[in-house]
């Protein structure tokens, strides 16, 4: 469907992007993750066809995308959500609508497709609405309806939920879990949200300065959840968890390292979960460190250099990795 090769973009005269392939075939449902100035946002617009890259070649249903006349008639198959994209004045309706009436869409079908998509995306209640009266995660899944109204190849998401609350998101992406069953439809999104990305990908694309990387997902495990409701013990390896939860069955668990307290002694504190364990590896990430502990399994905590210094931590040490039940997040 979409493909780039030998991709490579600057700005002023620093490279920002230097990838070898990307390929978004029908059904594809990649994440792109990294931190902020990684690449995501200029590889989308890459990717839309709104910049040219300064080397390499894209192409789109096999054919070579290289003129600025094949990139606009590209952009009628691929379709850009930025994270604040832009409403129109008028109603909601005529946003979303507004797409297919410039290509010639009689009104009445134009606004029967606007429809279709709003309840998709269970937005009907804002039909009538002023475009200008939404709020910020209104405006973003309006503007995801209205790429959906106007059915493109490729659809392409730049944080496009990162306003929505969780309920928002998961009907968000049913909607385009939905679109993809029924015809071939390729997205690719961007999201800081390494759960997010896990959750409602297929595949995943992770980025540094740049250039693709090893995706090394930490305090990520593959479970299975007993079920009856409540606080439950879940075994992962040599260790068990208390989890909160309603659901049974698998499930991926993941701890943030940030939620995860260093100490030399078991803290009494209502952290449900304290976990005895040995320092294996220590790493700095910029202004913190990353410290993993073999538990049992291995857990990565993030803390301060601080914290590192008063506390002694050095390889071998002896440590309590502890943390709520309610920061294990369940997907």
């Amino acid at each position: 469907m979409l493909e780039a090769r030998g991709l490579r973009h600057t700005y002023e005269r620093r490279t920002v992007l230097s990838l070898e392939r990307v390929t978004l075939a029908p059904g594809t449902r990649l994440a792109l993750v990294g931190p902020n100035g990684s690449g995501k946002s200029t590889l989308l617009r890459l990717l839309a066809f709104l910049e040219a890259p300064e080397a390499g070649e894209l192409t789109l249903r096999g054919l070579p995308v290289r003129s600025a006349r094949e990139r606009r008639a590209a952009r009628h198959r691929v379709t850009l959500v930025e994270q604040r994209p832009y409403l129109f004045r008028g109603t909601v309706l005529a946003n979303v609508a507004y797409p297919l009436r410039l290509r010639g869409t009689p009104r009445a079908a134009a606004e029967a497709a606007a429809r279709g998509a709003l309840e998709r995306l269970q937005l009907g209640v804002l039909t009538g609405r002023q475009a200008r009266s939404l709020s910020e995660g209104e405006v973003q899944r309006v503007a995801v309806a209205r790429a959906l109204a106007a059915q493109p190849d490729v659809l392409l998401l730049d944080e496009a939920v990162s306003a929505a609350d969780r309920a928002a998101q998961h009907a968000l992406f049913a909607a385009v879990a939905e679109e993809q069953g029924r015809r071939p439809l390729a997205v690719a999104f961007a999201s800081h949200l390494l759960e997010e990305a896990y959750r409602w990908s297929n595949d995943l694309l992770a980025l540094h300065q740049g250039v693709s990387v090893p995706v090394t997902p930490e305090n990520l495990f593959r479970v299975e959840l007993p079920g009856g409701g409540g606080m439950q013990p879940v075994a992962i390896g040599g260790i068990t968890l208390d989890v909160v939860c309603d659901r049974s069955g698998p499930a991926t668990l993941a701890i943030p390292p940030e939620e995860i307290v260093l100490s030399r002694e078991p803290l009494h504190s209502s952290a449900r979960n304290t976990l005895p364990g040995r320092v294996v590896r220590i790493a700095e990430q910029g202004a913190a460190v990353r410290v993993t502990l073999d538990t049992g399994v291995e857990l990565v905590a993030l803390v301060t250099r601080r914290s590192v210094e008063e506390m002694g931590i050095a390889l071998g040490t002896r440590l309590f990795a502890s943390f709520k039940t309610v920061a294990i997040r369940i997907f």
